[in-house]
């Protein structure tokens, strides 16, 4: 039997999926920023989830960070975290654990580093009819 740790995204948390490649890259500014928070990785999947604090972002946001295979979970959504037996196997992962003192980043913080280590921060939205 499968034992799940779900965490639901709401009113406290949010949380961002990516490639893992610009996850790690994510998580490398985060650090330095000194605002990086809890992540889980999917080795088979190759995606990290960083969570998050609450939000949603715009319908323009949204479509830009699906252009970079991100997406932010809605509200509602469970999010599954690592379990013992999935640390394991290696099915899912803690790239950082949550801590004590740890308080996960703003979610438009988070956005912003995948955007930027992406190289879309400095692309202005263009609407086009």
């Amino acid at each position: 039997m499968s034992h799940h740790i779900l965490l639901e995204v709401g009113s406290h948390f949010g949380a961002v999926t990516m490639p893992a490649d610009l996850g790690e890259r994510v998580q490398r500014r985060l650090d330095r920023d000194g605002v990086a928070g809890p992540v889980v990785h999917h080795p088979r999947a190759r995606r990290w989830t960083f969570i998050t604090g609450p939000g949603s972002p715009s319908t323009s946001v949204s479509a830009e960070l699906f252009r970079l295979y991100t997406t932010v979970a809605c509200a509602g959504s469970p999010v599954v975290l690592p379990s013992a037996d999935d640390e394991r196997t290696g099915y899912r992962v803690w790239v950082r654990p949550p801590g004590d003192t740890d308080a996960a980043p703003p979610l438009d913080t988070v956005i912003e580093a995948a955007r930027a280590e992406s190289g879309q921060a400095a692309r202005p939205w263009i609407r086009r009819r």
